[in-house]
C-alpha cells in the first residue's frame, strides 16, 4: 500500500511536470532542421515562465482534486496533500533555479561534481516525496475503489511522460506500481 501511495503522489509532483513541455523536440529528426539542436527561437518558444508553471501547478491541483470527487469528510483532509504539493512545487523550482545559476558558474562541471550535485537533488527529491506520501497518507486509505482507480487514471500520463520527476520525453516512464 505504501508504494502505490509513493507512486500516486509521487506523479502529483507539480513543480516539474510542465518541464516535459520544455523539453519536446523541435522540428526536424532529432529536434532541429536536418536533426541539428533546436533553434534558440524554438526554444525559447516553449519556455514557461515562473507564471506559466505557478498556472499549471494550480491546474493540475485543482483536476486532481475535481477527478477524485472528494466526499465531505475527504475534503477535511485535502488541505495538507494540496500544502505538501505546493511545497514541492515550490522546493522543485528552486532547485531548477540552483541547477541553472550551477550551469552558468560552471558550464563544464567534472564528472565527480556532476554525481554529487545529482545526488545531493536526488536526496532533496526524496525528501519532497517522503513528505507528499505522509500528507497524502490518510486521504489516500479514505479513497474508494472507484476514485483509487480514478487517482491512477489521472496520474497516468504524468507518469508515462517522466513529468513528475522532471525528465524529458521518454525518461522515467512506467506507470504506477502495484503493491
Amino acid at each position: 500500500m505504501k508504494k502505490a501511495i509513493i507512486a500516486a503522489t509521487t506523479a502529483a509532483l507539480l513543480a516539474g511536470s510542465v518541464a516535459t513541455y520544455a523539453a519536446g523536440p523541435g522540428p526536424g529528426p532529432a529536434g532541429g532542421p536536418q536533426g541539428g539542436p533546436p533553434a534558440a527561437a524554438e526554444q525559447a518558444k516553449w519556455k514557461l515562465s515562473p507564471a506559466d508553471r505557478a498556472a499549471l501547478t494550480d491546474a493540475r491541483i485543482a483536476a486532481l482534486k475535481t477527478g477524485l470527487k472528494l466526499t465531505p469528510d475527504q475534503e477535511k483532509l485535502w488541505p495538507a496533500v494540496e500544502d505538501a504539493l505546493r511545497a514541492t512545487a515550490s522546493d522543485a523550482s528552486a532547485r531548477r533555479a540552483e541547477m541553472q545559476k550551477a550551469r552558468a558558474d560552471n558550464p563544464k562541471p567534472d564528472p565527480i561534481e556532476r554525481l554529487r550535485v545529482q545526488a545531493d537533488m536526488m536526496t532533496s527529491r526524496a525528501g519532497d516525496l517522503k513528505k507528499i506520501a505522509d500528507a497524502a497518507e490518510p486521504l489516500y486509505k479514505t479513497l474508494d475503489d472507484g476514485q483509487k482507480h480514478r487517482l491512477q487514471i489521472l496520474l497516468r500520463e504524468d507518469l508515462s511522460q517522466g513529468r513528475f520527476m522532471h525528465h524529458g520525453p521518454g525518461q522515467g516512464q512506467g506507470g504506477p506500481r502495484r503493491g
